[in-house]
């Protein structure tokens, strides 16, 4: 069976739109994780199309069962989401009331729950949470609300 290309992506076999394989984005730094806005789309992805990224890929109901399927794929996610949470743990300029970074969590979430599972969501969802909260809880409601309506399915 021949992969789409998230799948391929996510199982280290293909590359994204900018020629990079998962295991470049993996070993982005900080800065870049926080300066390059085209990354999140092959690693998180949706059933609908970004907003943020016209022209990224968007997952079909068959993609998304085959990378279900696939150790490979599902390890290569795992990776993505603990890079995330590297990202997320390590710096401190997303803890504030708005940031673009609250959009990509809310991606992450819906990507991990439909791909992973809620429990996979919900420990990334307490993850960023109990950041929140460590920092005096700067982030917006209509954020939170974002993140806890992506844990439900919205």
């Amino acid at each position: 069976m021949r992969m789409g290309p998230i799948h391929a992506f996510l199982a280290g076999e293909g590359s994204d739109g900018e020629g990079r394989h998962l295991a470049d984005v993996v070993a982005f730094g900080d800065a870049r994780i926080e300066g390059v806005h085209d990354f999140i789309q092959w690693c998180f992805p949706l059933r609908e199309a970004s907003l943020a990224v016209p022209g990224a890929p968007v997952l079909t109901r068959a993609e998304a069962e085959a990378i279900r399927a696939d150790p490979a794929a599902l390890s290569g996610l795992r990776a993505a989401r603990d890079r995330m949470m590297r990202f997320y743990g390590d710096t401190n300029g997303w803890l504030r009331a708005h940031d673009h970074n609250h959009l990509r969590i809310t991606r992450i979430l819906r990507a991990l729950r439909n791909l992973l599972g809620s429990r996979e969501a919900q420990a990334f969802h307490a993850f960023v949470t109990a950041r929140n909260a460590e920092a005096g809880a700067p982030i917006n409601p209509d954020s939170l609300r974002y993140w806890a309506n992506a844990l439900a399915g919205d």
